[in-house]
């Protein structure tokens, strides 16, 4: 079986602005190439996982989602890294009710593992909210960490590891992986 390293985009990959889906509004988070290029020399699989309520919200469409994604893929392959794939989930709540893929929920991730052959126990989640851990958890991935520098309040039993930036997350795993 595969591991994978599991990435929130906004907030994670690049710095969340709410409801992006142009290039041009995308700045990417130091140090989440390192840490990308470090997982991908382990042989981890790197699959982003994210919530995309702006489509069901009527700000973008799921072409401006995939168009961007595959951008992003352009920009890490530029950078030496292979991202394996991304995942999103169109809905909102509000407008189309709850289903099992929109983060808490662990659909995003179960559908990667199934897919790849993904050995959630040997995987890592990274994300920017308690919604991702809560997701990591519920798909049975061994780490979930925490980049809580936008949420201060995360507290130690809703992640394995709680870190102020991607930097120190790559510093971490280079010890531990």
């Amino acid at each position: 079986m595969e591991k994978a390293l599991f990435l929130d985009r906004d907030g994670i990959i690049n710095v969340d602005k709410g409801y992006l889906y142009r290039s041009e509004d995308i700045e990417f988070i130091d140090g989440i190439f390192d840490l990308c290029l470090f997982a991908n020399f382990k042989g981890y699989k790197i699959i982003v996982v994210t919530n995309q309520a702006g489509v069901d919200r009527g700000f973008y469409t799921e072409e401006d989602v995939q168009t961007l994604h595959k951008w992003m893929r352009v920009q890490f392959e530029m950078r030496g890294v292979e991202l394996t794939d991304f995942f999103y989930c169109p809905h909102h709540p509000d407008f189309t009710g709850e289903c099992g893929c929109r983060k808490p929920n662990p659909g995003m991730l179960l559908m990667a593992m199934t897919m790849y052959d993904i050995d959630a126990s040997k995987s890592v989640m990274v994300g920017d909210k308690v919604s991702d851990m809560q997701a990591g958890k519920s798909a049975g991935v061994g780490l979930n960490i925490i980049v809580a520098s936008q949420y201060a309040d995360a507290k130690p039993d809703e992640a394995d590891e709680i870190f102020s930036s991607v930097k120190e997350v790559y510093e971490f795993l280079k010890g531990r992986l």
